[in-house]
């Protein structure tokens, strides 16, 4: 039988389809899609001339390891190939975490709001979360210490955080990690971590070796344009890597996946591009919405949440009748703001145009 408390769960709500808005609303024209946090360049060309050639032995299964691509993240951040787990995108590492450090009845730690499969994952390993809001659009770090108790086995923190974009100072974190107890395993989830350029920023591996372990998580579907093939990866201590190996499924990253998110890491100067393009293009966006009379919260990630001083609801709705998919926050407690992802700028210049309309008009 089901287990009881996964009847209520709800599937993840996901940014909506470019072609699912097509169908709901008769549009013809293009659509601009700034909702997911998606990278708008489109995928490096070496990771394109990767998947050609792997394609071709696509008959054989992949790699059980992905030793080259843990190799090559391993030289990447000056880490052993035996500290490196790659997974079915970063998701699945966040699983496989929950799986191995949390029993029934035990409890993980999570900002308010924050990414929704931390809750996920962690009820349904049977343990319970406990959340901790934000504090001025930050992670409230003592609130967290104050909720601390002998149940606790994870503290996630996204950075920068999702929805707000903010991050945490090295100086702060440490001075924190130092209050923590020796029995949890801190998760500093840094999907958008690429796009940080604060220098005063956490570095997270300069606690290898430290307790409380702190354990890194990156992607591939942001900074370097694959999420499409779904790969990701954690850094963290050998012994917790060697058991989230023996408890994955096998294969569990395709061929495909592999050898692009390989490719990708030699393609530095797409990466550059790709980065530099944002900074620009989040200062651009940034000082449109305060020329506007709207309130952007500072962001180091490659989207920013906007206050638009009233209810959001209609003012995303009259943008998607406009072809331009943002993200509504009410789900995520800020029902007055939108998540904007930076696109290209072609494509902010059009978004900048249809919320001057949509703004002036209601």
């Amino acid at each position: 039988m089901i287990k009881p408390y996964l009847r209520s769960f709800k599937p993840y709500p996901p940014g909506k389809p470019v072609e699912e808005l097509r169908r709901e609303l008769g549009i013809e024209g293009p659509i601009i899609k700034l909702a997911s946090n998606e990278n708008p360049f489109g995928p490096p060309k070496k990771a394109l001339e990767a998947l050609s050639k792997a394609a071709e032995t696509l008959n054989r299964y992949p790699d059980p390891s992905a030793y080259e691509l843990r190799r090559a993240l391993a030289q990447k951040f000056g880490v052993k190939e035996s500290e490196v787990v790659v997974g079915n995108g970063s998701n699945e590492v966040l699983d496989l975490l929950v799986k191995a450090c949390l029993g029934p009845g035990e409890e993980a730690l999570m900002s308010d709001p924050s990414f929704l499969m931390y809750e996920k994952f962690v009820t349904a390993a049977g343990g319970k979360i406990k959340k901790i809001p934000l504090k001025n659009g930050k992670h409230d770090l003592e609130g967290y210490l104050s909720l601390v108790s002998e149940k606790t086995r994870l503290i996630f923190l996204d950075h920068p955080h999702n929805p707000t974009g903010s991050i945490l100072t090295h100086e702060v974190f440490l001075a924190w990690h130092r209050k923590l107890p020796e029995g949890v395993v801190v998760v500093l989830d840094e999907a958008y971590g690429e796009f940080i350029n604060d220098p005063a920023r956490v570095r997270p591996l300069l606690f290898k070796g430290e307790r409380p372990p702190v354990v890194l998580l990156r992607t591939f579907s942001k900074a370097y344009g694959l999420a499409g093939l779904r790969i990701g990866y954690g850094i963290m201590e050998e012994e917790l890597a060697s058991v989230l190996n023996a408890i994955r499924q096998p294969f569990n990253v395709n061929t495909l996946a592999q050898e692009a998110a390989r490719a990708a890491l030699e393609d530095e100067n797409y990466l550059r591009f790709v980065l530099e393009k944002t900074w620009e293009e989040r200062k651009r966006l940034t000082r449109a919405f305060q020329e506007m009379g709207l309130k952007p919260f500072p962001s180091q990630a490659n989207f920013i949440l906007v206050d638009l001083g009233r209810e959001a609801r209609p003012v995303y709705e009259a943008l998607l009748r406009r072809g331009v998919i943002v993200r509504s926050m009410e789900a995520y407690g800020f029902p007055t703001c939108l998540r904007v992802s930076i696109g290209t700028p072609q494509e902010n210049t059009i978004f900048l145009e249809k919320l001057q309309e949509v703004l002036g008009g209601l």
